[in-house]
């Protein structure tokens, strides 16, 4: 019985060793398929991904997410994380890619590999209403109190302007919580995503009063999905499965649902 056993745990031991050869030796897209997921890394972000009344997490990227992987036959599972950890989150295969309003940057293309852009954006600084005739543009804003969430595309548009990166800025945990320092004078202005000042300030909503700064023009952008740096065959299967949405006309529809522009 003993030699039994002994036999039996050896080979035990011998298929777990070949599974971990055959998962380090796979590619990405091996190993998505291997474990029937693809893990998509997202902070809470509107209309992009976020929670609507009832507790589902919908949203622009995270109905275009479950499309797409619905065409290249792997399910889809929403990870959130700390945007300033994305990088480090991906590299380590805690998540598969990073699919939530990601900037495409030359800095970042060292970094990870990414899918065809499907949305055009750009940066705007968000003041509060009372101080509309204070801050008419750029120009205004020498040594302001500026705030924008951390690793983010508005966090690199306050660096690069001559006027933004004079003050003392704040780095926050995500793009609501810049709205929130606005919001309670702790910061005079937040440099967040048009797409999500567009969603959240209006008339109706606890935004109400702050407004985007039209007058301060910022740099414009284009969003994509970020895999890891070699994952080439996921990126061509994403893109493929792309390219359909776009030619069925799902991600226009989509665009039109969530108020947000869709490359075409």
């Amino acid at each position: 019985m003993k030699k039994f056993l002994s036999v039996l745990l050896a080979a035990a031991l011998m298929g777990a060793m070949l599974v971990g050869c055959t998962d380090k030796n796979a590619t990405d897209w091996e190993y998505i398929k291997n474990k029937n997921e693809i893990v998509v890394g997202i902070t809470l972000y509107e209309p992009m991904n976020y929670y609507d009344e009832s507790g589902k997490l919908i949203g622009f990227d995270t109905e275009f997410a479950e499309a797409v992987s619905e065409i290249v036959g792997v399910p889809v599972k929403f990870q959130e994380i700390e945007w300033d950890q994305k990088e480090v989150e991906l590299k380590s295969k805690k998540i598969d890619c990073i699919w939530n309003g990601l900037t495409v940057t030359e800095e970042r293309k060292q970094n990870m590999a990414f899918s065809k852009s499907y949305v055009v954006n750009e940066q705007v600084v968000v003041i509060n209403k009372s101080n509309q005739d204070k801050f008419t543009s750029l120009a205004d804003m020498d040594g302001i109190n500026v705030c924008a969430e951390s690793g983010s595309a508005g966090e690199s548009a306050i660096e690069a302007d001559a006027h933004l990166s004079t003050g003392k800025y704040l780095g926050c945990s995500a793009q609501k919580d810049a709205l929130l320092e606005v919001k309670a004078g702790t910061c005079d202005a937040a440099v967040i995503d048009l797409t999500l000042a567009k969603a959240v300030i209006n008339e109706d909503t606890d935004y109400n009063d702050l407004l985007i700064l039209y007058g301060a023009s910022l740099q414009s952008e284009e969003y994509a999905i970020g895999f890891r740096l070699e994952d080439t065959e996921t990126v061509a299967k994403v893109n493929a499965a792309i390219d359909q949405l776009v030619a069925n006309g799902k991600l226009a529809e989509l665009g039109e649902t969530y108020g947000v522009d869709v490359i075409k």
